[in-house]
C-alpha cells in the first residue's frame, strides 16, 4: 500500500468545494509572486535594497502557497498539474490502489486510474 488515506467516491466529491478554493489560492499567489518577483528584481537591477516591504510581501505570498499545499499533502491528495488543476486522489478499486482522477474545468469526479498510468490512462468509473 503507497498511500495511508484512501477516499471513497463520497469522499473525495465532498471536498471538491475546498479543492476547488485551494487551487484558486494557488492562482492567486502565482500571479502575485509574478508581480512581486519583478518588483524585487527591478529594485535589484536598479541596485537598490530590496529588503523591507517588497522582500515581505513575496516571504508572506510564499508561506501562503505552502500552507495550502500543505493542505493537499496532509491529505495525501495528489496535485498532478497544478496549471490545469489536475487531481489525483488515492482509492480502492476491485481490492487495488488507484487514483480517482479529477480535473478543474469538470463538474464532477468520473474517472480513475492507475498508480502507473497517469492521466492517459483514465477510464470512467
Amino acid at each position: 500500500m503507497r498511500f495511508s488515506k484512501h477516499y471513497s467516491i463520497e469522499e473525495a466529491r465532498a471536498l471538491l468545494p475546498e479543492v476547488r478554493g485551494w487551487l484558486d489560492g494557488l492562482d492567486q499567489c502565482a500571479e502575485r509572486l509574478k508581480v512581486l518577483d519583478k518588483k524585487v528584481g527591478t529594485l535589484l537591477d536598479q541596485g537598490c535594497d530590496a529588503g523591507g516591504k517588497p522582500v515581505n510581501d513575496l516571504i508572506k505570498t510564499l508561506t501562503t502557497c505552502r500552507e495550502v499545499l500543505l493542505e493537499f499533502h496532509r491529505r495525501e491528495i495528489q496535485v498532478k498539474d497544478l496549471k490545469r488543476g489536475l487531481i489525483d486522489f488515492p482509492s480502492y478499486r476491485d481490492g487495488r490502489e488507484i487514483f480517482l482522477c479529477w480535473e478543474r474545468d469538470e463538474e464532477d469526479i468520473e474517472f480513475w486510474h492507475d498508480l502507473e498510468t497517469g492521466f492517459a490512462g483514465r477510464e470512467r468509473l
